[in-house]
């Protein structure tokens, strides 16, 4: 064989061995959207962050560790006791994100268990810490400021930890059959009581209409009897009785009875 053919040879071997050993290293990362890359120099976590995209690292003496900097979501059950020593147990809906730019530090400190070392047992506290400032009662009339309260003591305790607080929702409370069953009485003595009041007050309502109607009535009869006095009395009186007769005589006379108008006629002929 030709010496230039061999020389030839020999480095298509060399450079297929140093492709092959290239891509066997695999010197080049691509950090997907979202992510980002934890560089550890010989296993130490470095103060470099890969971005989105596609990096270059050192092979052998660099590793990657992509982290998720994305909007994620915790859902964590807490007991714990109100003010008035009532047990309750709920369920926190958290959306949190990693810090983009201390992900390196939030490896280093905790590692990629952060949800179960750090999340979980945050909520847990922060729980125990509101509920037990409300009584059983405010924990549900109250909710809104229970929740505010919880993300306050959350926001401060994770943000320790590079850790930020995007939302929190309270999915559930539940309480011991005894208090739920004792919030039912109280409902229905509630309702109870209303319509008590309501009847009560219709009774009255009609009361007042028949006071109102009686004097009414007592008001004409004053007034009727001061018309009567006014113009007379008796006369009045025949006034009204001539109104109503019918005109005919009694077929009987009984002796020393007067007849009807009669004696009444002859006073006015004198």
């Amino acid at each position: 064989m030709d010496k230039s053919l061999k020389k030839w040879a020999v480095r298509g071997a060399v450079g297929l061995v140093i492709l092959v050993l290239f891509l066997w290293l695999n010197p080049f990362v691509i950090v997907s959207a979202g992510e980002r890359g934890v560089v550890m120099n010989w296993g130490a976590v470095s103060s470099k962050i890969m971005l989105e995209g596609l990096n270059f690292r050192l092979p052998i003496m660099q590793s990657i560790q992509k982290m998720d900097v994305q909007i994620q979501k915790e859902n964590v059950k807490a007991s714990a006791c109100s003010k008035d020593l009532q047990e309750l147990k709920t369920e926190i809906a958290l959306n949190f994100h990693l810090q983009a730019d201390r992900v390196n530090s939030l490896y280093q400190t905790i590692g990629m268990s952060y949800k179960e070392r750090i999340i979980d047992p945050a909520i847990q506290e922060a729980v125990k810490a509101v509920t037990a400032k409300y009584t059983a009662e405010e924990v549900v009339t109250r909710r809104a400021q229970v929740r505010d309260d919880i993300r306050g003591l959350l926001d401060v305790r994770l943000k320790r930890e590079f850790i930020i607080v995007d939302e929190l929702s309270i999915t559930n409370f539940d309480f011991s059959s005894s208090f739920n069953r004792a919030i039912e009485d109280k409902v229905t003595a509630e309702q109870q009581a209303l319509q008590a009041k309501n009847i009560l007050e219709k009774v009255k309502f009609e009361a007042e209409q028949r006071i109102s109607q009686a004097k009414g009535e007592a008001e004409a009869i004053r007034i009727q009897v001061e018309s009567i006095s006014k113009q007379g009395g008796e006369s009045y009186v025949q006034m009204k009785a001539i109104e109503k007769w019918d005109g005919k005589l009694p077929m009987q006379m009984i002796p020393n009875a007067t007849v009807p108008f009669l004696e009444l006629r002859s006073a006015e002929q004198q």
